[in-house]
């Protein structure tokens, strides 16, 4: 079953993966900080209104062609977006790892900052090829709730 485009811009893509179930935000370049802020959003608002009738739901992060996150947006996810995320029934986050050195810099500061967090847990996992984050995903929504 291919993956279902909902939203495209043209910094990013959200994806939905009927067969794993979840939702993909997948990144094709950089995007300044209100595009980032409010891709995120929108995504979540999308997670939100999916999960209302797909139980369990994940979220994949294809960031193959992210570009940095400044500090205020690593900040803003952090104390912001992932509680929310959290509120919303987000446990498992897989990532397919970044090309460039900024966006691997961008999605580790983004993995110690949430799994520093005490808060919430949300339980990350990196991947080379998005077949291997799709499968680790289908795997871990099969395993009772965390948090």
């Amino acid at each position: 079953m291919p993956d279902r485009t909902l939203i495209t811009e043209t910094y990013g893509s959200v994806l939905l993966a009927p067969e794993v179930p979840c939702l993909i935000v997948q990144w094709h370049t950089f995007a300044n900080r209100q595009q980032f802020r409010s891709f995120m959003d929108r995504s979540l608002e999308l997670y939100i209104q999916e999960h209302r009738h797909t139980q369990p739901l994940g979220l994949l992060g294809d960031t193959r062609l992210v570009g940095a996150v400044t500090p205020d947006d690593q900040h803003w996810l952090r104390t912001d977006w992932n509680p929310r995320a959290y509120a919303a029934g987000i446990r498992h986050m897989g990532f397919v790892a970044p090309e460039s050195v900024f966006g691997q810099i961008s999605v580790q500061s983004y993995t110690n900052n949430t799994e520093a967090a005490n808060a919430y847990t949300i339980n990350i996992a990196h991947y080379n090829t998005l077949p291997e984050a799709k499968q680790w995903l289908h795997q871990a929504l099969q395993e009772p709730a965390i948090g």
